[in-house]
């Protein structure tokens, strides 16, 4: 699943700091598909949240987000399950590389103190870098996303966007010149 660049609106999901890839993609569950591991994403911090969340819905966190482990299935659950996009204070490096190499956006923003809360509908404009409540009362400015980083997600992710790249440079290949 891509996520586009294009604004969209979701519900939030608000939660704290410190949220870690096992509360993402729990351990015990590994050895299982993705399909599996998604029925416990953040169990253990909102234990409705893998029955209730729907595409589109975005995630706001606190400060630390995806500390813990490297394995990328807690950024590629998020992707599965139709999240739109995280928007934390800070995420931990490994998290933040693992969500754009498989195409999900992340921006760095502070949601305190705006008032936006769970269940809240907003609209994230990733090109703007920016969270609106759907009413309007309320913007969150957020860092904007590097184009580099952009073009991975506009393209579905690494693997999806180093295979445009080369195509692009086979076609330039097989062009011969007049």
């Amino acid at each position: 699943m891509t996520a586009p660049v294009s604004p969209s609106t979701g519900r939030c999901w608000v939660l704290g700091d410190d949220i870690n890839t096992d509360y993402l993609a729990p351990g015990k569950y590994m050895k299982f598909g993705i399909d599996v591991i998604a029925r416990h994403c953040l169990q253990d911090v909102v234990p409705r949240f893998a029955q209730e969340v729907r595409p589109g819905d975005i995630l706001i966190a606190g400060s630390n987000f995806g500390a813990g482990s490297s394995r990328e299935q807690a950024a590629e659950v998020l992707l599965h399950i139709g999240v739109r996009c995280v928007i934390a204070r800070s995420f931990a490096g490994l998290f933040y590389r693992n969500a754009f190499n498989l195409g999900l956006p992340l921006l760095i923003g502070d949601a305190a103190g705006t008032g936006l809360q769970t269940g809240t509908k907003a609209c994230v404009d990733l090109i703007q870098a920016q969270l609106c409540s759907a009413n309007g009362a309320r913007t969150l400015q957020c860092e904007p996303i590097p184009p580099h980083l952009r073009a991975l997600i506009e393209d579905g992710g690494l693997v999806l966007h180093l295979e445009k790249r080369l195509a692009r440079e086979r076609s330039k290949l097989s062009v011969t010149p007049p």
